[in-house]
Protein backbone atom coordinates (compact mmCIF):
# COMPACT_ATOMS: atom_id res chain seq x y z
CA UNK A 1 0.00 0.00 0.00
CA UNK A 2 1.16 3.23 -0.53
CA UNK A 3 0.32 7.10 -0.48
CA UNK A 4 0.86 8.20 -4.05
CA UNK A 5 -2.55 6.55 -5.20
CA UNK A 6 -4.11 8.92 -3.85
CA UNK A 7 -4.88 12.35 -4.96
CA UNK A 8 -4.06 14.87 -2.01
CA UNK A 9 -8.05 15.41 -1.29
CA UNK A 10 -7.99 12.09 -0.62
CA UNK A 11 -5.46 12.01 1.77
CA UNK A 12 -5.76 15.23 3.49
CA UNK A 13 -7.55 15.42 6.45
CA UNK A 14 -10.98 16.32 7.24
CA UNK A 15 -11.73 19.61 8.48
CA UNK A 16 -15.22 20.55 10.14
CA UNK A 17 -17.70 22.82 8.62
CA UNK A 18 -17.66 26.35 10.61
CA UNK A 19 -20.35 26.56 12.85
CA UNK A 20 -23.84 28.19 12.37
CA UNK A 21 -23.20 30.68 14.82
CA UNK A 22 -20.47 33.13 15.34
CA UNK A 23 -19.76 31.47 18.92
CA UNK A 24 -18.58 27.78 17.89
CA UNK A 25 -18.03 25.48 21.11
CA UNK A 26 -13.97 24.35 21.59
CA UNK A 27 -15.15 21.28 23.29
CA UNK A 28 -12.56 20.07 25.57
CA UNK A 29 -10.10 21.37 22.54
CA UNK A 30 -9.79 22.07 19.21
CA UNK A 31 -8.06 19.40 17.08
CA UNK A 32 -6.60 18.54 14.19
CA UNK A 33 -4.57 15.32 12.43
CA UNK A 34 -1.85 15.17 10.08
CA UNK A 35 -1.40 12.34 8.11
CA UNK A 36 2.00 10.40 6.63
CA UNK A 37 1.78 7.33 4.59
CA UNK A 38 -1.19 5.04 3.01
CA UNK A 39 -4.21 4.41 3.14
CA UNK A 40 -4.66 2.35 5.97
CA UNK A 41 -3.12 5.69 7.74
CA UNK A 42 -5.67 7.68 6.29
CA UNK A 43 -8.52 5.52 7.55
CA UNK A 44 -6.42 5.14 11.25
CA UNK A 45 -6.81 8.72 11.16
CA UNK A 46 -10.50 8.41 10.69
CA UNK A 47 -10.41 6.67 13.82
CA UNK A 48 -8.33 8.82 15.87
CA UNK A 49 -10.40 11.97 14.84
CA UNK A 50 -13.49 9.78 15.89
CA UNK A 51 -12.11 8.88 19.34
CA UNK A 52 -11.28 11.87 20.05
CA UNK A 53 -14.78 13.69 19.36
CA UNK A 54 -16.03 10.58 21.20
CA UNK A 55 -14.37 12.55 24.48
CA UNK A 56 -15.47 16.14 23.84
CA UNK A 57 -12.90 17.08 20.99
CA UNK A 58 -13.74 19.07 18.22
CA UNK A 59 -12.17 19.11 15.27
CA UNK A 60 -10.37 22.65 13.69
CA UNK A 61 -12.49 24.29 10.74
CA UNK A 62 -10.54 25.36 7.90
CA UNK A 63 -10.19 28.96 9.71
CA UNK A 64 -9.02 27.69 12.78
CA UNK A 65 -6.50 25.38 10.86
CA UNK A 66 -5.07 28.53 9.18
CA UNK A 67 -4.87 30.47 12.16
CA UNK A 68 -3.41 28.17 13.99
CA UNK A 69 -6.57 28.16 16.85
CA UNK A 70 -5.96 24.50 17.96
CA UNK A 71 -5.56 23.52 21.06
CA UNK A 72 -4.34 19.72 19.73
CA UNK A 73 -2.18 18.30 16.80
CA UNK A 74 -2.25 14.77 16.35
CA UNK A 75 0.58 13.36 13.57
CA UNK A 76 -0.23 9.67 12.12
CA UNK A 77 2.79 8.67 11.03
CA UNK A 78 4.72 5.93 8.23
CA UNK A 79 7.74 4.27 8.41
CA UNK A 80 8.13 2.65 5.14
CA UNK A 81 10.48 5.11 3.51
CA UNK A 82 13.31 6.91 4.76
CA UNK A 83 11.83 10.47 3.85
CA UNK A 84 8.53 9.52 5.45
CA UNK A 85 10.70 9.26 8.91
CA UNK A 86 12.47 12.73 8.02
CA UNK A 87 9.16 14.28 7.18
CA UNK A 88 7.95 13.47 10.70
CA UNK A 89 10.86 15.12 12.61
CA UNK A 90 10.93 17.62 10.39
CA UNK A 91 7.23 18.38 11.02
CA UNK A 92 6.99 18.34 14.94
CA UNK A 93 10.34 20.17 14.97
CA UNK A 94 8.96 22.97 13.20
CA UNK A 95 5.52 22.76 15.78
CA UNK A 96 7.93 22.79 18.88
CA UNK A 97 7.83 26.86 17.63
CA UNK A 98 3.60 26.53 17.61
CA UNK A 99 4.03 25.17 21.10
CA UNK A 100 5.84 27.96 22.43
CA UNK A 101 3.48 30.72 20.89
CA UNK A 102 0.50 28.33 22.56
CA UNK A 103 2.07 26.78 25.83
CA UNK A 104 -1.33 24.93 26.35
CA UNK A 105 -1.16 23.37 23.02
CA UNK A 106 -0.89 19.97 23.22
CA UNK A 107 1.11 17.11 20.07
CA UNK A 108 0.80 13.93 19.61
CA UNK A 109 2.35 10.97 17.84
CA UNK A 110 0.87 7.91 16.70
CA UNK A 111 1.23 5.56 13.91
CA UNK A 112 4.34 3.51 12.29
CA UNK A 113 6.79 5.46 13.34
CA UNK A 114 5.61 5.95 17.06
CA UNK A 115 5.50 1.69 17.05
CA UNK A 116 9.16 1.99 15.85
CA UNK A 117 10.82 4.93 17.44
CA UNK A 118 8.26 4.91 21.22
CA UNK A 119 10.92 6.42 23.18
CA UNK A 120 13.56 7.72 20.59
CA UNK A 121 10.34 10.72 19.51
CA UNK A 122 9.74 11.65 23.34
CA UNK A 123 13.80 11.70 23.69
CA UNK A 124 14.56 13.95 20.32
CA UNK A 125 11.12 16.00 21.11
CA UNK A 126 10.97 16.64 24.14
CA UNK A 127 7.71 18.98 23.11
CA UNK A 128 5.50 16.02 22.52
CA UNK A 129 2.73 14.97 24.86
CA UNK A 130 1.51 11.58 23.89
CA UNK A 131 3.37 8.59 21.31
CA UNK A 132 1.14 5.60 20.88
CA UNK A 133 1.57 2.74 18.98
CA UNK A 134 -0.85 2.03 15.69
CA UNK A 135 -2.05 -0.76 18.47
CA UNK A 136 -3.35 1.62 20.44
CA UNK A 137 -5.56 4.29 19.12
CA UNK A 138 -7.97 4.52 21.73
CA UNK A 139 -5.45 5.06 24.77
CA UNK A 140 -5.16 8.27 22.97
CA UNK A 141 -7.56 10.63 25.19
CA UNK A 142 -6.45 8.70 28.14
CA UNK A 143 -2.94 9.60 27.43
CA UNK A 144 -3.23 13.25 26.59
CA UNK A 145 -5.21 14.08 30.47
CA UNK A 146 -2.05 12.29 32.04
CA UNK A 147 0.41 14.27 30.68
CA UNK A 148 -1.77 17.48 31.57
CA UNK A 149 -0.95 15.88 34.82
CA UNK A 150 2.13 14.63 34.34
CA UNK A 151 3.53 17.37 32.91
CA UNK A 152 6.02 15.32 30.41
CA UNK A 153 5.29 13.10 27.45
CA UNK A 154 3.40 9.65 27.58
CA UNK A 155 4.27 6.91 25.64
CA UNK A 156 2.49 3.49 24.85
CA UNK A 157 2.85 1.03 22.55
CA UNK A 158 1.44 -2.44 22.69
CA UNK A 159 2.84 -5.52 20.54
CA UNK A 160 -0.35 -7.56 20.39
CA UNK A 161 -3.60 -6.70 19.02
CA UNK A 162 -6.95 -6.86 21.40
CA UNK A 163 -9.12 -5.41 19.72
CA UNK A 164 -9.82 -3.87 15.76
CA UNK A 165 -9.09 -0.09 15.45
CA UNK A 166 -12.68 -0.87 13.31
CA UNK A 167 -14.67 -1.01 16.86
CA UNK A 168 -13.34 2.49 17.29
CA UNK A 169 -15.38 5.47 16.78
CA UNK A 170 -14.74 7.31 13.03
CA UNK A 171 -14.60 10.02 11.73
CA UNK A 172 -14.73 9.71 8.21
CA UNK A 173 -13.07 12.14 5.73
CA UNK A 174 -15.81 11.77 3.11
CA UNK A 175 -19.73 10.67 3.28
CA UNK A 176 -19.67 9.00 -0.01
CA UNK A 177 -16.27 7.19 -0.17
CA UNK A 178 -14.93 5.06 2.59
CA UNK A 179 -11.94 3.11 3.52
CA UNK A 180 -12.81 -0.41 5.38
CA UNK A 181 -10.06 -2.76 6.72
CA UNK A 182 -10.77 -6.06 6.38
CA UNK A 183 -7.27 -7.32 8.05
CA UNK A 184 -4.41 -5.44 9.83
CA UNK A 185 -0.80 -6.44 9.68
CA UNK A 186 1.10 -8.63 7.73
CA UNK A 187 2.53 -12.44 7.64
CA UNK A 188 5.08 -11.93 4.77
CA UNK A 189 8.82 -11.76 5.12
CA UNK A 190 9.87 -9.22 2.52
CA UNK A 191 12.99 -8.51 3.35
CA UNK A 192 12.78 -4.57 2.39
CA UNK A 193 9.55 -3.95 4.69
CA UNK A 194 9.57 -2.55 7.74
CA UNK A 195 5.32 -3.37 7.97
CA UNK A 196 5.79 -6.65 10.67
CA UNK A 197 7.37 -4.68 12.78
CA UNK A 198 5.15 -1.65 12.79
CA UNK A 199 1.70 -3.65 12.10
CA UNK A 200 2.21 -7.64 13.84
CA UNK A 201 0.91 -10.54 12.10
CA UNK A 202 -1.92 -10.15 10.00
CA UNK A 203 -5.05 -10.51 11.69
CA UNK A 204 -8.50 -10.94 9.56
CA UNK A 205 -11.78 -9.40 10.86
CA UNK A 206 -15.03 -11.38 10.33
CA UNK A 207 -16.79 -11.46 6.95
CA UNK A 208 -20.16 -10.29 8.98
CA UNK A 209 -18.09 -7.73 10.61
CA UNK A 210 -16.93 -6.32 7.40
CA UNK A 211 -20.04 -6.50 5.17
CA UNK A 212 -22.29 -5.02 8.83
CA UNK A 213 -19.57 -2.29 8.82
CA UNK A 214 -20.26 -1.83 4.82
CA UNK A 215 -23.73 -1.34 4.79
CA UNK A 216 -23.40 1.07 7.72
CA UNK A 217 -21.33 2.99 5.35
CA UNK A 218 -23.63 3.27 2.26
CA UNK A 219 -26.75 3.78 5.08
CA UNK A 220 -25.16 7.11 5.92
CA UNK A 221 -24.52 7.99 2.72
CA UNK A 222 -21.44 6.06 1.21
CA UNK A 223 -21.84 5.18 -2.47
CA UNK A 224 -17.95 3.50 -2.82
CA UNK A 225 -15.71 1.56 -0.52
CA UNK A 226 -12.07 0.58 -0.56
CA UNK A 227 -11.19 -2.96 1.03
CA UNK A 228 -7.73 -2.57 3.01
CA UNK A 229 -5.48 -4.54 4.12
CA UNK A 230 -1.58 -5.33 3.43
CA UNK A 231 -2.71 -8.22 1.67
CA UNK A 232 -6.28 -8.59 1.01
CA UNK A 233 -5.99 -12.19 -0.57
CA UNK A 234 -4.66 -13.43 1.70
CA UNK A 235 -8.01 -12.75 3.80
CA UNK A 236 -9.14 -15.76 5.33
CA UNK A 237 -5.94 -18.21 5.03
CA UNK A 238 -5.50 -18.25 8.70
CA UNK A 239 -8.35 -19.87 8.98
CA UNK A 240 -7.64 -22.12 5.87
CA UNK A 241 -10.29 -21.01 3.76
CA UNK A 242 -8.60 -19.54 0.33
CA UNK A 243 -11.62 -18.41 -1.18
CA UNK A 244 -12.39 -15.83 1.53
CA UNK A 245 -11.80 -12.52 0.39
CA UNK A 246 -13.67 -13.53 -3.40
CA UNK A 247 -16.46 -14.50 -1.61
CA UNK A 248 -16.22 -11.34 0.35
CA UNK A 249 -16.24 -9.16 -2.87
CA UNK A 250 -19.66 -11.20 -4.27
CA UNK A 251 -20.84 -10.55 -0.78
CA UNK A 252 -20.31 -6.82 -1.62
CA UNK A 253 -22.23 -7.18 -4.47
CA UNK A 254 -25.11 -7.98 -2.84
CA UNK A 255 -25.07 -4.80 -0.70
CA UNK A 256 -28.06 -2.61 -2.01
CA UNK A 257 -27.23 1.06 -2.82
CA UNK A 258 -23.26 0.13 -2.98
CA UNK A 259 -21.99 1.03 -6.15
CA UNK A 260 -18.49 0.38 -6.23
CA UNK A 261 -15.77 -1.77 -4.65
CA UNK A 262 -12.39 -1.53 -4.49
CA UNK A 263 -9.66 -2.86 -2.81
CA UNK A 264 -5.99 -2.64 -2.03
CA UNK A 265 -3.43 -3.78 -2.12
CA UNK A 266 -2.91 -8.08 -3.03
CA UNK A 267 -0.19 -10.23 -3.34
CA UNK A 268 0.71 -11.66 -6.67
CA UNK A 269 1.73 -14.91 -4.87
CA UNK A 270 -1.99 -15.24 -3.35
CA UNK A 271 -4.03 -13.47 -6.26
CA UNK A 272 -5.98 -16.81 -7.34
CA UNK A 273 -8.18 -18.03 -10.45
CA UNK A 274 -11.58 -17.66 -7.89
CA UNK A 275 -10.34 -13.78 -7.56
CA UNK A 276 -9.91 -12.82 -10.91
CA UNK A 277 -13.18 -14.24 -11.50
CA UNK A 278 -15.17 -12.35 -8.50
CA UNK A 279 -13.76 -9.32 -9.93
CA UNK A 280 -14.79 -9.79 -13.32
CA UNK A 281 -18.87 -11.32 -12.02
CA UNK A 282 -19.14 -9.12 -9.37
CA UNK A 283 -20.99 -5.87 -11.15
CA UNK A 284 -19.88 -3.14 -8.27
CA UNK A 285 -16.23 -4.81 -8.22
CA UNK A 286 -14.61 -2.12 -10.64
CA UNK A 287 -11.59 -3.50 -12.64
CA UNK A 288 -9.30 -1.21 -11.04
CA UNK A 289 -5.80 -3.42 -9.58
CA UNK A 290 -3.05 -2.61 -8.05
CA UNK A 291 -0.90 -5.16 -8.38
CA UNK A 292 2.91 -4.66 -6.54
CA UNK A 293 5.70 -5.57 -8.66
CA UNK A 294 8.38 -4.52 -6.78
CA UNK A 295 11.47 -6.00 -9.81
CA UNK A 296 11.24 -7.87 -12.73
CA UNK A 297 14.05 -9.46 -11.88
CA UNK A 298 13.78 -13.15 -10.69
CA UNK A 299 17.61 -12.60 -8.78
CA UNK A 300 16.14 -9.97 -6.73
CA UNK A 301 12.84 -11.10 -6.53
CA UNK A 302 14.49 -14.09 -4.76
CA UNK A 303 16.93 -11.09 -2.80
CA UNK A 304 13.42 -9.31 -1.34
CA UNK A 305 11.93 -12.88 -0.58
CA UNK A 306 8.99 -12.45 -2.97
CA UNK A 307 7.23 -15.39 -3.54
CA UNK A 308 6.76 -15.51 -7.18
CA UNK A 309 8.54 -14.98 -10.77
CA UNK A 310 8.58 -12.43 -13.47
CA UNK A 311 6.70 -15.21 -15.59
CA UNK A 312 4.07 -15.98 -12.87
CA UNK A 313 3.59 -12.31 -12.19
CA UNK A 314 2.77 -11.57 -16.15
CA UNK A 315 0.84 -14.47 -16.46
CA UNK A 316 -1.45 -13.39 -13.99
CA UNK A 317 -1.88 -10.03 -15.47
CA UNK A 318 -2.66 -11.93 -18.96
CA UNK A 319 -5.69 -13.55 -17.22
CA UNK A 320 -6.57 -10.50 -15.37
CA UNK A 321 -7.03 -8.48 -18.81
CA UNK A 322 -8.60 -11.59 -20.29
CA UNK A 323 -11.26 -11.72 -18.29
CA UNK A 324 -11.24 -8.05 -17.58
CA UNK A 325 -10.46 -6.27 -20.94
CA UNK A 326 -10.75 -2.76 -19.66
CA UNK A 327 -8.85 -4.01 -16.70
CA UNK A 328 -6.40 -0.59 -15.23
CA UNK A 329 -3.13 -1.95 -13.20
CA UNK A 330 -0.98 0.09 -11.18
CA UNK A 331 2.04 -1.55 -9.70
CA UNK A 332 5.21 -0.29 -7.32
CA UNK A 333 8.82 -1.20 -8.59
CA UNK A 334 11.44 -0.76 -6.10
CA UNK A 335 14.73 0.73 -8.06
CA UNK A 336 18.63 -0.18 -6.57
CA UNK A 337 17.38 -2.87 -4.26
CA UNK A 338 20.60 -4.01 -2.80
CA UNK A 339 22.67 -6.25 -5.29
CA UNK A 340 21.07 -5.27 -8.32
CA UNK A 341 22.87 -5.27 -11.41
CA UNK A 342 22.34 -3.18 -14.69
CA UNK A 343 21.39 -6.41 -15.70
CA UNK A 344 18.69 -7.11 -13.09
CA UNK A 345 17.51 -3.74 -14.20
CA UNK A 346 17.07 -4.71 -17.54
CA UNK A 347 14.96 -7.26 -16.82
CA UNK A 348 12.37 -4.81 -15.39
CA UNK A 349 12.21 -2.86 -18.01
CA UNK A 350 11.63 -5.95 -20.10
CA UNK A 351 8.92 -6.97 -17.34
CA UNK A 352 7.56 -3.02 -17.63
CA UNK A 353 7.08 -2.95 -21.17
CA UNK A 354 5.24 -5.86 -21.62
CA UNK A 355 3.02 -5.64 -18.48
CA UNK A 356 1.84 -2.18 -19.77
CA UNK A 357 0.93 -0.95 -16.26
CA UNK A 358 -1.42 2.31 -16.22
CA UNK A 359 0.53 3.88 -13.46
CA UNK A 360 4.14 2.77 -11.35
CA UNK A 361 4.70 4.18 -8.38
CA UNK A 362 8.69 3.93 -8.53
CA UNK A 363 10.54 4.11 -5.40
CA UNK A 364 14.51 4.46 -4.72
CA UNK A 365 15.19 1.72 -2.51
CA UNK A 366 15.04 3.25 1.04
CA UNK A 367 16.99 1.28 4.02
CA UNK A 368 14.66 0.29 7.44
CA UNK A 369 16.57 -0.21 10.24
CA UNK A 370 15.79 -3.75 11.29
CA UNK A 371 15.38 -5.25 8.04
CA UNK A 372 17.63 -7.85 6.61
CA UNK A 373 17.91 -5.70 2.97
CA UNK A 374 19.66 -2.83 5.43
CA UNK A 375 22.50 -5.06 6.03
CA UNK A 376 23.36 -5.73 2.72
CA UNK A 377 25.30 -4.10 0.06
CA UNK A 378 23.99 -0.84 -1.22
CA UNK A 379 24.13 0.58 -4.80
CA UNK A 380 25.68 3.68 -5.16
CA UNK A 381 23.29 6.50 -5.44
CA UNK A 382 24.01 8.06 -8.44
CA UNK A 383 23.83 4.66 -10.14
CA UNK A 384 20.27 4.04 -8.77
CA UNK A 385 19.56 7.69 -9.79
CA UNK A 386 20.21 6.95 -13.39
CA UNK A 387 18.21 4.15 -13.58
CA UNK A 388 15.15 5.49 -11.39
CA UNK A 389 14.83 8.24 -13.94
CA UNK A 390 15.25 5.62 -16.71
CA UNK A 391 12.37 3.55 -15.60
CA UNK A 392 10.20 6.78 -14.69
CA UNK A 393 10.51 7.82 -18.51
CA UNK A 394 9.45 4.79 -19.53
CA UNK A 395 6.43 4.48 -17.32
CA UNK A 396 5.60 8.34 -18.23
CA UNK A 397 5.18 6.92 -22.01
CA UNK A 398 3.15 3.93 -21.81
CA UNK A 399 0.79 6.19 -19.06
CA UNK A 400 0.86 8.77 -22.15
CA UNK A 401 -0.05 5.92 -24.71
CA UNK A 402 -3.03 4.23 -22.37
CA UNK A 403 -4.83 7.27 -20.91
CA UNK A 404 -4.71 8.56 -25.01
CA UNK A 405 -7.24 5.89 -25.52
CA UNK A 406 -9.96 7.29 -23.52
CA UNK A 407 -10.02 10.07 -25.58
CA UNK A 408 -13.50 10.38 -27.53
CA UNK A 409 -14.62 7.62 -25.33
CA UNK A 410 -17.62 7.91 -22.67
CA UNK A 411 -17.01 7.47 -19.18
CA UNK A 412 -18.88 7.07 -15.72
CA UNK A 413 -17.08 9.44 -13.19
CA UNK A 414 -18.26 9.11 -9.19
CA UNK A 415 -17.90 13.17 -8.69
CA UNK A 416 -15.47 13.50 -5.20
CA UNK A 417 -15.05 17.25 -5.59
CA UNK A 418 -13.97 20.40 -7.36
CA UNK A 419 -10.34 19.16 -5.69
CA UNK A 420 -8.25 19.91 -9.47
CA UNK A 421 -5.96 23.00 -9.38
CA UNK A 422 -8.09 24.75 -11.88
CA UNK A 423 -11.24 23.36 -11.45
CA UNK A 424 -12.81 26.55 -9.62
CA UNK A 425 -11.83 28.56 -12.85
CA UNK A 426 -12.54 25.95 -15.67
CA UNK A 427 -15.95 25.38 -14.20
CA UNK A 428 -15.23 21.53 -13.47
CA UNK A 429 -15.89 18.72 -10.94
CA UNK A 430 -13.56 16.12 -10.37
CA UNK A 431 -13.73 12.48 -9.77
CA UNK A 432 -12.77 9.16 -10.83
CA UNK A 433 -13.60 6.95 -13.56
CA UNK A 434 -14.67 3.02 -12.93
CA UNK A 435 -11.47 2.08 -13.19
CA UNK A 436 -9.76 4.82 -11.11
CA UNK A 437 -8.59 7.37 -13.49
CA UNK A 438 -8.80 10.84 -12.30
CA UNK A 439 -10.95 13.01 -14.45
CA UNK A 440 -11.70 16.64 -14.49
CA UNK A 441 -15.43 16.90 -15.90
CA UNK A 442 -16.45 20.35 -17.53
CA UNK A 443 -20.10 21.03 -16.90
CA UNK A 444 -21.33 22.08 -20.60
CA UNK A 445 -23.41 26.03 -20.26
CA UNK A 446 -27.24 25.52 -19.16
CA UNK A 447 -26.31 21.27 -17.60
CA UNK A 448 -26.53 20.83 -14.01
CA UNK A 449 -23.88 21.05 -11.71
CA UNK A 450 -23.36 17.76 -10.42
CA UNK A 451 -22.77 17.49 -6.73
CA UNK A 452 -20.25 15.41 -4.20
CA UNK A 453 -21.80 11.62 -4.89
CA UNK A 454 -23.41 12.23 -8.29
CA UNK A 455 -22.74 10.34 -10.96
CA UNK A 456 -21.65 12.39 -14.52
CA UNK A 457 -21.24 10.02 -17.72
CA UNK A 458 -19.23 12.61 -19.96
CA UNK A 459 -17.10 12.18 -23.22
CA UNK A 460 -13.44 12.29 -22.78
CA UNK A 461 -11.85 15.32 -24.95
CA UNK A 462 -8.13 15.38 -23.74
CA UNK A 463 -5.68 12.83 -22.03
CA UNK A 464 -3.14 14.70 -19.77
CA UNK A 465 -0.12 12.96 -18.74
CA UNK A 466 -1.94 11.59 -15.42
CA UNK A 467 -5.71 12.45 -15.85
CA UNK A 468 -8.10 12.79 -18.17
CA UNK A 469 -9.58 15.85 -19.28
CA UNK A 470 -14.00 16.06 -20.39
CA UNK A 471 -15.20 18.83 -21.96
CA UNK A 472 -17.76 17.78 -23.40
CA UNK A 473 -19.70 19.62 -26.13
CA UNK A 474 -23.69 18.25 -26.26
CA UNK A 475 -24.33 20.49 -29.60
CA UNK A 476 -21.39 18.30 -31.40
CA UNK A 477 -22.56 15.03 -29.89
CA UNK A 478 -20.80 14.52 -27.14
CA UNK A 479 -22.14 13.10 -23.60
CA UNK A 480 -23.09 15.02 -20.50
CA UNK A 481 -25.57 13.09 -18.27
CA UNK A 482 -25.99 13.30 -14.41
CA UNK A 483 -27.34 10.66 -12.00
CA UNK A 484 -27.68 11.09 -8.29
Amino acid sequence: MNEDMMTEAERASKLAEPAANDTPTRGKGVFYVHTLGCQMNVHDSERIAGVLEADGYVPATEEQYFNHDIDLIVMNTCAVRENAAERMYGTIGLWAELKRERPNLQIAVGGCMAQLDREKIAKKAPWVDAVFGTKNIGSLPQLLDQARIEGHAQVKVQEELNYFPSQLPTDRASKVSSWVAISVGCNNTCTFCIVPTTRGKEHDRRPGDILAEIRQCVDEGAKEVTLLGQNVNSFGYGIGDRFAFSKLLRACGEIDGLERVRFTSPHPAAFTDDVIAAMAETPNVMHQLHFPLQSGSDRILRAMRRSYRSAKFLDILRKIREAMPDAQISTDIIVGFPGETEEDFQETLRVVEEARFASAFTFIYSPRPGTPAAEMEQVPHDVVQDRFERLVALQERITEENLKTFEGRDVEVMVTGASGKKDAATHRVTGREKTGVLVHVGVPEGEPMPQVGDFVTATVTHAGRHNLIADPNPEAGQTYAVRH
